[in-house]
């Protein structure tokens, strides 16, 4: 299993540093924030070391997601949250603060004070999205 030293992630999925955990399986690992934006939020990651979504192979990012959505699917039917955030930040400019991907599931209640994902969507220029789209298209 590829791990790094000093990654608590790693460390937890080594079983030197202690969690609730939730699932487990032969690549994912899904247990409960230490420090928690509301009540029942979760994390699920890949127990090999991946610092971002740029280094995982797509297939084992694809079973990640399978395994979010059935944490976030057991939060719902425990906590009955008004809405569920599911997210996935890679890199410092993205509010990632543990360099090993990982997945948040963050259940939210109506007026609970988060503003993660409080953007108002303001339309762009066409034309500029148009062509970066296209560039974007040239490297998939």
């Amino acid at each position: 299993m590829k791990q790094e030293a000093n990654c608590i992630f790693c460390k937890i999925v080594k079983g030197d540093i202690p969690c609730v955990k939730i699932y487990e399986d032969e690549k994912t690992l899904a247990f409960m924030d230490v420090a928690p934006l509301n009540k029942g939020h979760a994390l699920i990651i890949p127990k090999n070391h991946y610092e971002t979504i740029l280094q995982i192979e797509p297939e084992v990012y694809g079973w990640l997601n399978i395994i979010a959505s059935k944490v976030a699917k057991a939060v719902q039917e425990t906590l009955q949250p008004d809405g569920i955030n599911v997210m996935q930040l890679n890199g410092k400019a993205a509010n990632q603060v543990v360099p090993h991907l990982h997945i948040h599931v963050v259940p939210r209640k109506y007026k609970d004070g988060l503003t993660i994902c409080a953007w108002e969507p303001v339309p762009g220029n066409m034309d500029e999205i148009k062509s970066t789209g296209e560039a974007v298209k040239t490297n998939l």
